[in-house]
């Protein structure tokens, strides 16, 4: 099994990825358990809230595993994965309830997608994150780079995708990437952080996260995904991108 779902004394569903081996890097599988998380949080009375986190202290999430998806050649093959993705985190941001990314690790690319879909972003001490797609010849296609316009200023969000480079926790902190660096461990940095949320009634926390969600809705948000999207299945299918992915294979193969 790629994850794990599992209700906490709190109040909370913490999904965990546990694919350590591929750095948490995301497959269809995963794809799968997330829809499973995001269904069983929106249903669950008792759910205050849905954490997303990655297994060990190295990655929480590499992006999607391009040993999977390094057989999507074209841009109809690429749109199918890309907009399922972008279907899941679209789901995960409307949640009428908080959620919370624990960056325990590295956040890559697709991670950093993922991550931005949440509420909060909780990162541990030291680790590194970015948006590096530029540097594999597309764009963020799972809605990230949306996601990033509602939720970042311009010029700090311009920075993190055009720039495409690994940013340390200090900086992405000042650039409102990420809400709050912890050095404990993850899940009592994360519980922590909620002590107070978790505490307000249900209904209220749905209520307030509703404003948001109506803003996104008016806003047009999914309409902004879906062209994202497509425009990232076209660059899928470039040379530039195939010969990124094939280096990254062979280099892999060469371990």
């Amino acid at each position: 099994m790629s994850f794990s779902i599992e209700k906490r004394d709190m109040g909370y569903l913490l999904f965990t990825i546990t694919r350590v081996e591929k750095r948490n890097a995301i497959n269809y599988e995963v794809m799968n358990g997330l829809t499973e998380a995001i269904s069983l949080a929106a249903n669950d009375s008792n759910i205050k809230a849905l954490v997303i986190t990655g297994e060990g202290d190295q990655a929480f999430c590499s992006g999607g595993d391009l040993s999977v998806f390094h057989q999507l050649k074209t841009k109809e093959e690429a749109y199918d994965m890309l907009s399922k993705m972008s279907q899941i985190l679209y789901s995960l941001m409307t949640l009428a309830k908080p959620t919370i990314a624990l960056l325990n690790g590295t956040a890559i690319g697709g991670g950093c997608e993922l991550a931005s879909a949440c509420d909060y972003r909780l990162a541990r001490e030291g680790i590194r994150a970015g948006f590096v797609q530029g540097k594999q010849a597309i764009t963020t296609g799972w809605g990230g780079g949306t996601i990033i316009t509602e939720k970042l200023s311009t010029a700090h969000g311009m920075k993190l995708l055009m720039e495409a480079e690994i940013q340390n926790a200090e900086y992405l902190k000042e650039a409102g990437f990420i809400d709050y660096i912890y050095s404990n461990t993850h899940i009592t940095a994360c519980e922590t952080f909620m002590g107070k949320l978790l505490s307000v009634d249900l209904k209220v926390l749905e209520a307030y996260k509703m404003m948001w969600i109506v803003k996104w809705e008016e806003n047009k948000l999914r309409e902004r995904i879906e062209k994202e999207v497509r425009n990232c299945s076209v660059l899928w299918e470039s040379e530039p991108h195939h010969k990124y992915v094939q280096n990254f294979i062979s280099k892999k193969m060469q371990k």
